[in-house]
């Protein structure tokens, strides 16, 4: 690798505020924000605000919300029930 062409990669905190929720993995991400982690150091931290704690797709309250009914017209046009 070229030096100083790749940002830094290093340890950072990712915390999902909603689901009260933080992992600790390598990363890229630029932040001013720091917190202490389980170890006793500190990382930076990002907040984002969905994680797999958090989504629906992975805690099982995927919900399909149909307000056009535009499954309904699908199926009546193509006959199916």
């Amino acid at each position: 690798m070229r030096n100083r062409i790749h940002p830094e990669y290093r340890p950072v905190v990712y915390r999902d505020r909603g689901a009260d929720y933080a992992f600790l993995t390598r990363s890229t991400a630029e932040t001013d924000r720091t917190i202490e982690w389980t170890d006793g150091r500190t990382y930076p931290l990002v907040d984002v605000d969905v994680s797999s704690a958090s989504h629906p797709f992975y805690t099982g309250r995927q919900q399909v919300l149909d307000t056009t009914g535009a499954v309904e017209r699908f199926n009546r046009r193509y006959n199916r029930s």
